[in-house]
Order: structure tokens, then C-alpha cells, then sequence
């Protein structure tokens, strides 16, 4: 008897477990966060506030990092995995339409109503599909002791020809001096985009403004490569290495730069906190002066930093995917993360100020009313292959192994075969 009545307790301990078990899996299941981050640089600071998140309000966010230069095929990868992003990035309107139908519309979502400007997002149709979370700019990093001790102040550089006779006059003596005008210019796979999109983005943002050009053109006439080639011929011709050797990557420059092997370092706002042991009061930042409207110019400034959420997750997951951008763009500890953490100046109303010299700059720079100028590398087509098509031209031309009417070929004549294929 005694066995027959464990025997029934048994079964029906296992008949509530089970019951318990059925119950469990019948609730909605709770949303989940997951971000593909695109910049490296900041993932231990995402991994901090993704763990603050989930300690606060018990909802998971997973962050997971591309390697610099893979995002694209990283996001492509995780996409149509059963456990996709529900938040990724998009780099510009060219990156929208290649991820468009992955993109809730955030016309009516907290995280929109919270930015400053609608400058801030990427529309079509009239429509919210993606919203920058970062504001940069990029110039000429400029070291004022050691312009200082060549004799010049950065006052007295406000254009291109000014520029280039301090830069010349710095090269004539540099064995006096101890140091050169530029860093290395490295056309290394991690230095190269400083060049092949953020200098080349001069001769399109003069050539898109003069033609009246918006959006993405089927084919460019390269009206300002002269004004690209005299840059380069400057940076290369006064540089801490020889030309033919600027295979070097960016870390490089930037360990120049530091230990005080040259005054100027093309980079940006956030280069900051690599470069700052040189002192606050020793960095200046300079447009990189093109020769065509200097007096009006300011620095590059603008975003390819763009959040979407996937439309394809699962409304739990979009809803929570929603509230945790509502909450890093409103909280303390979110806005704290942004400006302090990872050094963002960022577009939401609630931001908080960073401390980041170059970032305050910039700002001075657009209260004089200097004009910005704004980021068209983020139309460009097939921007990898015609990165690298350009960075070989420039590399073969500084080492003289190459005319510059390669380097031309590849800027025009690529972007019209890239923009077809991807038509195609």
C-alpha cells in the first residue's frame, strides 16, 4: 500500500511540474536586447551599461562588437540567425537602402521625438528609419607647442597657402626642429580611411555643393582633384616618413603625434582620449584646408553613426529594444555612458557635455558660423572596393610608381562602375 501511495505522489509531483512547465512556456516571452556595435573602440564601455541595464530592470542586452573594417559582413552574418540584432547600424542614406527592409519606422518613437533636429535622421518617404546617436568632426590635430617653437601660432593658419609655406618652412628645418609638419600618412589597411574617405570627402561635399548634387549621383567629374593632389603632395612631402613607405597603419601617426614627432595629425573629435597626455592646452584643431572657399571653412563635421531596429524581431523584442534607447538617451547613467564613457558629443536633447577638447572646439568653430563641411563619403557606392581601388592609385603615385591620372581613374571612373554594379 505504502508503495502504491508513493507511486501516486510521485505522479503527481510530475504531473504539477509538468503542468508548472506548460504554464511557463504559455507566457509571452520577455523582450531581449541584442546590438551589433560598430565602433571597437567603445565596446567595454556598451558591455558596462548593458550589464547596468540588466541589473536595473532585469531585461537582457547582449552587445557584441564587429572587428574594425568587418561590420557590414558581421551584420550580415547575424542577421538571418535565428537570434538576430534588434539594433544595428546603418552608415547613411547608401547604408539605409541596402538595410531599409530591416528598419522599423521610428517616425512616432520616443527615441526620434528626443533628438535635437531631424538633421539627425535617416528619412524615406517621409518616413524615420535610422537616427545618429553621435556628432564628430575631423580636421587637422594640431600640436601648438611645437608650432610654437617653429615660430608660428595656429592663428596664423587659415588657409591652405598659409598652410603649406609654415608646413614647408617646418620640413626645411626639421633636423634643427626635431620634429616634422605631418604625421605618416598610412595607407595600411587601419589607416587608410582617413584618406580614402574622410580627405576624399573635400573634393565631393565642393563638387556635390557646386552642382547642387543630393543624395547618391550616378557619376562624379572629380572638379576638385587638383585641390585632393595638392593636399596630398603636402602631407606626403612633409611627412616623419618617406612616401615611399606609408604603407604604415594609423596607430603609427597617432604614436607621432604623441611622442612629438609632428605638429599635425589629420584625425578626429574621437582621437581624443589617445592623444590628450600631450596636454589640453598643447591641441589645436584646424580645418584641413582645401584652397577653394578657406575663409568660410570649417571642420568636417557630421555622422555615419545611425541606430535602426530590426523590424523583423518580435515586437517584445522591438518594444524593449526601444525603451533601452529611450533610456540611453534620457537616464542619468545613459547619458552619463554617452558623453562620459565612450565620449560622444550625441544629438538628444537630454545629452550631457563631454569632456573632450577636440568636441569643444568644434563647437566654437560652428558658433563663429564657419561652414561645415558635411559627410558625402557615406554615398559613396560600393565603398570598400572603391576605397581600396583609390588607397592602391594613391600608394603606387607617392611611391613613384604611378601617375596621379590613376588615382583620378579610380575616383571618377570607379565611382560610375561601382554605382552600376550596384544597380546591377
Amino acid at each position: 500500500m505504502k508503495r502504491i501511495i508513493s507511486l501516486i505522489l510521485v505522479l503527481v509531483a510530475l504531473a504539477t511540474m509538468l503542468t508548472g512547465c506548460m504554464r511557463d512556456t504559455s507566457k509571452p516571452r520577455e523582450g531581449r536586447v541584442y546590438f551589433l556595435n560598430f565602433k571597437p573602440e567603445q565596446d567595454a564601455a556598451w558591455q558596462k551599461l548593458a550589464k547596468k541595464y540588466t541589473s536595473d530592470t532585469g531585461v537582457e542586452v547582449k552587445v557584441v562588437t564587429a572587428a574594425s573594417g568587418t561590420y557590414e559582413q558581421t551584420l550580415i552574418s547575424e542577421i538571418d540567425k535565428d537570434d538576430p540584432p534588434t539594433l544595428f547600424q546603418v552608415n547613411g542614406p547608401v547604408g539605409l537602402q541596402s538595410w531599409k527592409d530591416y528598419c522599423l519606422d521610428l517616425s512616432n518613437t520616443d527615441i526620434a521625438k528626443e533628438l535635437v533636429s531631424d538633421e539627425f535622421t535617416l528619412k524615406d518617404d517621409g518616413k524615420i528609419y535610422a537616427v545618429a546617436y553621435v556628432y564628430e568632426a575631423y580636421g587637422l590635430i594640431t600640436n601648438k607647442k611645437l608650432l610654437k617653437e617653429a615660430g608660428y601660432e595656429i592663428e596664423d593658419i587659415t588657409s591652405f597657402k598659409k598652410l603649406k609655406e609654415i608646413a614647408e618652412d617646418i620640413t626645411a628645418r626639421k633636423e634643427k626642429l626635431g620634429f616634422s609638419a605631418f604625421t605618416s600618412s598610412g595607407l595600411g589597411s587601419a589607416s587608410s580611411w582617413r584618406f580614402s574617405g574622410h580627405l576624399a570627402n573635400l573634393p565631393l561635399y565642393y563638387e556635390f555643393e557646386k552642382d547642387d548634387v543630393n543624395g547618391q549621383p550616378s557619376s562624379i567629374k572629380g572638379t576638385y582633384l587638383d585641390e585632393f593632389k595638392a593636399v596630398w603632395d603636402l602631407y606626403i612631402n612633409n611627412s616623419t616618413i618617406d612616401k615611399n613607405t606609408i604603407t604604415s597603419d594609423q596607430n603609427d601617426a597617432a604614436a607621432e603625434f604623441k611622442a612629438g614627432k609632428a605638429v599635425f595629425y589629420q584625425n578626429g573629435t574621437w582621437e581624443y582620449e589617445n592623444i590628450k597626455s600631450i596636454g589640453e592646452e598643447n591641441i589645436g584643431f584646424l580645418p584641413i584646408y582645401f584652397g577653394v572657399d578657406d575663409a568660410k571653412q570649417g571642420l568636417c563635421s557630421g555622422t555615419e553613426n545611425y541606430w535602426a531596429v530590426n523590424s523583423e524581431s518580435s515586437k517584445e523584442d522591438r518594444d524593449a529594444t526601444l525603451e533601452f534607447l529611450k533610456w540611453i538617451a534620457t537616464s542619468e547613467e545613459g547619458t552619463r555612458a554617452l558623453a562620459e564613457d565612450m565620449g560622444f558629443a550625441s544629438p538628444f536633447k537630454k545629452a550631457k557635455s563631454v569632456d573632450n577638447h577636440l568636441t569643444e572646439i568644434m563647437t566654437e568653430y560652428t558658433k563663429k558660423g564657419l561652414s561645415p563641411i558635411t559627410w558625402k563619403f557615406s554615398v559613396t557606392p560600393n565603398v570598400d572596393v572603391w576605397r581600396n581601388d583609390l588607397v592602391d592609385a594613391l600608394a603606387a603615385y607617392s611611391a613613384g610608381k604611378g601617375k596621379w591620372e590613376a588615382v583620378e581613374k579610380a575616383f571618377v571612373d570607379g565611382w560610375k562602375k561601382h554605382y552600376n554594379a550596384s544597380k546591377g
